[in-house]
C-alpha cells in the first residue's frame, strides 16, 4: 500500500508554526551541539533562527555558505557533502555582530535509534548481568562514537526545536554506562568495520506503544489506523483498547504523534544514514491487540522518511525475543514484524534465541551486532551474511510440508545458544518447535528433517497438512533453527489465518 509523503509537513518546520525560540537572536538548531557527528557523503541541512531578513553565514571544514533568514527569522541552508573525519573541527555561524561556535564536530555515519525500553536499556543495566559488558563499559579507551540522547516530554504539536539541554556525549566509561546498549553495540560494530566515526541520536521511551511515534498524518489512508486516531482524539480509550488493532493508551505519550512531535520532529532534517527501531512489547502485552501492527509499521516508516524528505532511508528493526511471561500477542506481533519486511529497504534482526527471564534481555551485544550486520550488508554493501532463514514457501508433499527459506543457501542446522557464546549444534536432528495444521485448522507437534537449505516437516497425527509453523510460542527455549552462518531463523506461520490469537484481559 502506497502512502503520501506529505511534504507540507516538512515545510512547517521552517515556515508554518511558532517555536520556543526568542525572535531576533541568532540561533542554531540544538541538535548541532558540541561533539556532534555529521553525516558523511550527503547534503547537510543546517538551520536555525536569526533576525528576520538578515544574512546568515556558516563556516565549517574550509567551506562557507550563506542564506537570508525569512520574515519570521527562520533560516536554512544545505552544506555540500563532506568526507569522513575523525579529527574534531569547529562550526561557526554568524549574522551581523552575532556569532555561534560549535566545537569538536566529527564526520562519519549517523543513525537515529528509537523504540521503547529494550532500546532504551543502558549499558550499565546490561553490565549488571554480563561481566563482558561490564568490562566494555569500564574500558578507558575512547572510540570515535558519539551518542545524543533526546529526553523531551511528549507534545501535542510538533516542536520546532528541542527545549531541554542537548549534549552529544563522547565515548568514555561514564557516558558509556548511561547510553543505550543496543545503540552502542551497533555503533561499535559499525565503527570497527567502516573505520569512521559513528553517531547515534537516541530517542526511545520505555513502555510506549508505536502510536506515539507515528506522525499524525501517517494514520490516514487505512481504515483501522484512521479509527485509532479518531478514538484517541475523542479520548474514547475504552473503545480503543477493545477494538481490533486497538491499543491501551496509558498516558499522553501514547497518543498518536505525541512522541514524534517531541523527539523526532525537532531533529529533522539532520542528515542521517537511516533508522533503528526496537519496539512492540507495548502493542502485544496482556489486553493489547497486535493485529495491524505491520500497517502501523508502514505508517511509521513512511512518516519518518517523509519527514526527512527521503523515501529511501533504511529502516532496520528488532523482532521481539522469547520471554517466558509473554502474552499470546507476542507470537502474533513477531509475525507482524516478519511481514513488515515487505516494506521496501527494511531489515530485521531476529532475537528469538536471546531468551531471558526478564522482559529486558541482558544480551544487547548480539542485538546490536545483528542490526549492524544488516546495515553493513544492505546499506554499506559489505559482502557478509546478515540474516537468518526467512520463511519463503510451504508446499505439501504427501503427508509432509516442504519449507523453503531465504538466507539458507549454505544449509540449515539446529543449535542452542547460551549467553554471549556462539550457537552450539544440537544432536537432535528433528528438534525445532515445529507444528502442522490439519484440514480443520488444528495444530499438532511435528518433526523436521533438514535437506540442505530446506526442511521437510511431518507428523504422524496429520495425514493431510494444510499449514506449518515454527516457534509460534511466547517462550521458545531449547534447540532452534539457524543457518550455517549462525543467524537464527525467524518464527513463522505459513497461514496467518490459522495463527490463533485471543486477546488476554489486561488484569490477567
Amino acid at each position: 500500500m502506497k502512502r503520501c509523503h506529505f511534504p507540507l509537513f516538512i515545510l512547517a518546520f521552517f515556515f508554518g508554526f511558532e517555536g520556543n525560540v526568542v525572535g531576533g537572536e541568532l540561533q542554531l538548531a540544538k541538535v548541532f551541539s558540541d561533539h556532534a557527528v555529521l553525516q558523511r557523503d550527503a547534503p547537510l541541512p543546517i538551520w536555525g533562527r536569526a533576525k528576520p531578513n538578515t544574512k546568515v553565514q556558516v563556516e565549517f571544514s574550509g567551506q562557507k555558505a550563506s542564506t537570508i533568514s525569512n520574515g519570521e527569522g527562520r533560516w536554512r541552508l544545505e552544506w555540500k557533502p563532506l568526507d569522513a573525519a575523525s579529527e574534531g573541527r569547529n562550526l561557526t555561524v554568524s549574522s551581523g555582530e552575532e556569532t555561534i561556535e560549535v566545537s569538536d564536530l566529527l564526520v562519519g555515519e549517523v543513525w537515529l535509534a528509537s523504540g521503547q525500553s529494550n532500546m532504551q536499556m543502558t549499558l550499565a543495566s546490561s553490565a549488571k548481568k554480563l561481566d563482558p559488558v561490564a568490562q566494555i563499559v569500564s574500558d578507558p579507551e575512547s572510540r570515535p562514537i558519539r551518542v545524543l540522547r533526546i529526553d523531551e516530554p511528549d507534545s501535542p504539536e510538533p516542536l520546532e526545536d528541542l527545549a531541554g539541554v542537548v549534549q552529544w556525549q563522547i565515548d568514555n566509561p561514564v557516558n558509556r554506562s548511561r547510553q543505550s546498549a543496543v545503540a552502542y553495540f551497533f555503533a561499535r560494530e559499525l565503527q570497527e568495520q567502516l573505520g569512521v566515526p559513528v553517531g547515534v541520536i537516541e530517542t526511545s521511551w520505555g513502555g510506549k506503544p508505536i502510536e506515539g511515534f507515528i506522525p499524525r498524518e501517517g494514520f490516514q489512508g487505512h481504515e483501522v489506523l484512521e479509527r485509532v486516531l479518531a478514538q484517541a482524539d475523542k479520548e474514547d480509550f475504552d473503545s480503543l483498547a477493545k477494538s481490533e488493532g486497538g491499543v491501551i493508551i496509558r498516558n499522553t505519550a501514547g497518543r498518536p504523534g505525541r512522541i514524534f512531535h517531541a523527539r523526532i520532529a525537532p531533529v529533522a532534517p539532520f542528515a542521517i544514514a537511516g533508522f533503528l527501531w526496537y519496539q512492540g512489547e507495548s502493542n502485544a502485552g496482556k489486553g493489547e491487540d497486535p493485529r495491524f501492527y505491520r500497517q502501523k509499521m508502514e505508517a511509521l516508516v513512511d512518516g519518518w522518511r517523509a519527514t526527512w524528505g527521503n523515501p529511501e532511508l533504511p529502516f532496520y528493526f528488532v523482532q521481539l525475543p522469547s520471554y517466558k511471561d509473554s502474552a499470546t500477542g507476542w507470537v502474533r506481533l513477531r509475525e507482524e514484524q516478519r511481514l513488515s519486511l515487505e516494506i521496501e529497504n527494511t531489515g530485521m534482526a531476529v532475537t528469538i534465541d536471546l531468551r531471558d527471564e526478564d522482559i529486558h534481555p541482558a544480551n544487547k551485544v548480539d542485538v546490536g551486532k545483528r542490526l549492524a550486520a544488516v546495515a553493513l550488508a544492505k546499506t554499506y554493501q559489505e559482502d557478509i551474511p546478515f540474516c537468518g532463514p526467512l520463511f519463503l514457501t510451504a508446499t505439501r508433499e504427501g503427508k509432509a510440508m516442504r519449507v523453503t527459506f531465504e538466507h539458507a543457501e549454505g544449509g540449515l542446522w539446529f543449535a542452542r545458544k547460551n549467553g554471549l557464546g556462539e550457537p552450539v549444534e544440537s544432536r537432535l536432528a528433528d528438534e525445532g518447535h515445529f507444528e502442522l495444521a490439519d484440514e480443520e485448522g488444528t495444530w499438532h507437534p511435528a518433526s523436521a528433517k533438514i535437506e540442505g537449505g530446506e526442511l521437510v516437516v511431518f507428523s504422524e497425527a496429520v495425514e493431510e497438512p494444510v499449514a506449518v509453523r515454527y516457534a509460534c510460542e511466547g517462550d521458545a527455549e531449547g534447540e532452534l533453527l539457524y543457518n550455517r552462518e549462525g543467524f537464527p531463523a525467524s518464527p513463522f506461520c505459513s497461514e496467518l489465518r490459522l495463527l490463533p490469537w485471543k486477546q488476554q484481559p489486561a488484569g490477567n
